[in-house]
């Protein structure tokens, strides 16, 4: 059998009420995602009904669109293991990509840290990207009061900032502002009643397959970093994401950029985000980087959540002539100092 490409995965999360449903109702017209395969929670709302050709089974339906849905009661796993064995048999109709839909009150670490860590999944699948609804009328209430929603819009690649028609500017922009502040990489994209296209939440991971090159700006945005604070120039440039805001679950979240001029040991490299890892792991939020190892021509790319890292991958050729290492870090309850430090006192202080 023809080994074939792993399936990209897009994880869409998003506190309660903040419009996944809609959003997903929309996306599934979309011909971008025809041949699509939609795991949704047992509890989840996706208005599917006008889509139904026919059922299948219980949990699995076919939709007019050419995707797939169905539901999640178990485990994520189990789950798409049974899709990837019924797709060889022939079972079930052929698709190329997968979009997960967690609950409003979930911490979408679990699900990644399975798509990054479970032997079977890594073999077929790959994780294409995070996307987060934000609703606007209570977003920022919620970034307030609940950690999940703090951490839902922490850790995406792509924010959609969903029921914009129903505040006013200034509330947009003060939302807009604190999103900034706490993930700058994920650039905020206006969704009024679920119309989005496909392809702005699409490939937003490391490589697009269609080209078979690695897309490290896109992946990174390491600028986006250093564009929300001062430059401090000594062996390493720590960029943050600027001061925090008193009163809320958000003020312990923290995103900022490290650069290093001079090639990294591997051997501490790997020490340090172990020890990261293992005392200050639940701090981690996420973490991506790209790093000039001494001794490796090609830049090796590193990617973790929490307390798990994926396996460093080895590009074939740097992105530009900048061969800097620079690693982007979102953390809560970590302060940048402690990461600093850590790799310092690794180095022996060097």
């Amino acid at each position: 059998m023809i080994d074939r490409p792993p399936v990209p995965v897009t994880v869409l999360t998003g506190f309660l009420g903040s419009g996944k449903s809609t959003v997903i109702g929309r996306l599934l017209r979309d011909p971008a995602l025809a041949r699509t395969a939609v795991i949704v929670n047992e509890y989840g709302e996706v208005p599917i009904d006008h889509a139904l050709v026919r059922a299948a089974e219980e949990n699995l339906v076919t939709l007019n669109s050419g995707c797939l849905c169905c539901t999640l009661r178990g485990d994520l796993v189990e789950t798409l293991g049974d899709l990837i064995a019924r797709r060889a048999k022939a079972e079930i109709p052929d698709f190329n990509r997968v979009l997960v839909e967690t609950t409003g009150l979930a911490d979408p670490a679990p699900i990644l840290h399975t798509l990054m860590s479970e032997p079977l999944l890594v073999r077929h699948f790959r994780l294409d990207g995070i996307v987060t609804t934000i609703d606007a009328v209570h977003g920022l209430s919620q970034i307030e009061r609940h950690p999940e929603a703090v951490k839902q819009a922490a850790v995406a690649d792509r924010l959609l900032l969903t029921k914009g028609d129903l505040v006013d500017a200034a509330r947009l922009a003060a939302l807009t502002a604190r999103l900034g502040d706490l993930n700058p990489a994920a650039r905020p994209i206006r969704v009024d009643h679920g119309d989005v296209a496909a392809a702005a939440i699409l490939d937003a991971g490391l490589f697009d397959p269609a080209r078979k090159t690695a897309d490290v700006r896109g992946w990174l945005r390491e600028e986006a970093y250093a564009a929300t604070s001062a430059d401090g120039h000594a062996h390493h440039h720590d960029h943050g994401a600027g001061p925090a805001h008193d009163g809320n679950h958000g003020d312990a979240v923290d995103s900022f950029c490290l650069f290093f001029d001079a090639p990294l040991e591997w051997d501490d490299v790997a020490a340090w985000l172990d020890l990261l890892a293992s005392l200050r792991g639940d701090g981690l939020l996420r973490m991506k980087g790209i790093l000039d190892i001494r001794g490796e021509e090609r830049p090796v790319v590193i990617h973790g959540v929490q307390h798990l890292f994926h396996p460093p991958a080895l590009l074939d050729a740097w992105p530009d002539d900048d061969r800097r290492s620079r690693i982007v870090f979102i953390t809560r309850d970590l302060d940048r100092a402690v990461v600093t430090q850590t790799l310092a006192a690794i180095r022996g202080g060097g």
